[in-house]
């Protein structure tokens, strides 16, 4: 543990050596945040409520995706990258370390655009989202069950690299969970919406947590922690799998 957090703290250093640079890009995507929630309330303002979903609703549910996906995207930012680290040997370094090898990758690199997203997601909740002690406590469980969906989804993901050769299921899975989980899930109906709950776990890295924050349900709760203790045990499985069919690529990085 105290490898993976000077791994870690080392990956911020590495990120905020351009301060200048490490802010323009945080607030590029907060502002990006900004048009995307605007958006919304012009849509809401116009329809109302959509399946039982107003704005208020979907205001919480952008705040635990930004928070959520921030955490992923931007303090554990290899999780995106798992497939092209597995095709252009950037495993290669990580496997030297005495700490689990997908551990390592996780916290070795920050993105900074995307600590906007949890800068942007953070603020959201504290201004707009009626903040209660209870609601707080709710949300946080929420961006934590989002994080890890969406961390063990992608690391998932890519790691269909080692048994394809190729990152084509990454660079998809990605798109795929980010497009829906930004949707009210109940705006879907059949097999898509099935397709949200199983193999695209949007309903529950969005989904039902943003609906828990203002209805809390002990069994929805605990669906969503089974669901993300599924998903990262599948995804450890699976990269320590792959690592027994992993070909150095004679490249040494810091991935």
């Amino acid at each position: 543990m105290t490898g993976l957090m000077t791994t870690w703290r080392a990956a911020w250093s590495e990120a905020m050596s351009n301060r200048r640079g490490f802010w323009f890009e945080a607030t590029i995507m907060i502002f990006n945040d900004v048009i995307w929630l605007v958006f919304w309330i012009l849509f809401f303002r116009r329809v109302g409520e959509i399946r039982g979903w107003d704005i208020e609703q979907l205001i919480v549910l952008q705040a635990i995706l930004t928070t959520g996906g921030g955490i992923t995207l931007g303090l554990l930012a290899n999780a995106r990258h798992t497939g092209h680290l597995v095709l252009n040997g950037g495993l290669d370094a990580a496997l030297t370390m005495p700490s689990s090898t997908l551990a390592y990758l996780l916290v070795r690199r920050v993105q900074p655009i995307n600590v906007g997203d949890i800068i942007f997601g953070v603020l959201l909740f504290t201004f707009f989202g009626n903040p209660t002690v209870s609601r707080t406590i709710v949300y946080l469980l929420g961006v934590a069950i989002a994080a890890t969906i969406m961390t063990s989804f992608l690391v998932l993901a890519g790691s269909s690299a080692f048994y394809l050769g190729r990152n084509d299921g990454g660079d998809l899975g990605f798109h795929a969970v980010l497009l829906f989980a930004a949707y009210p899930v109940d705006v879907f109906s059949g097999a898509t919406k099935v397709l949200l709950y199983t193999v695209i776990p949007a309903g529950f890295i969005t989904g039902i947590p943003s609906r828990l924050v203002d209805e809390f349900d002990f069994g929805s709760f605990l669906a969503c922690v089974a669901v993300a203790g599924g998903f990262a045990t599948a995804a450890v499985y699976s990269f320590n799998r792959g690592l027994r069919r992993y070909t150095s690529g004679a490249v040494w990085t810091t991935a």
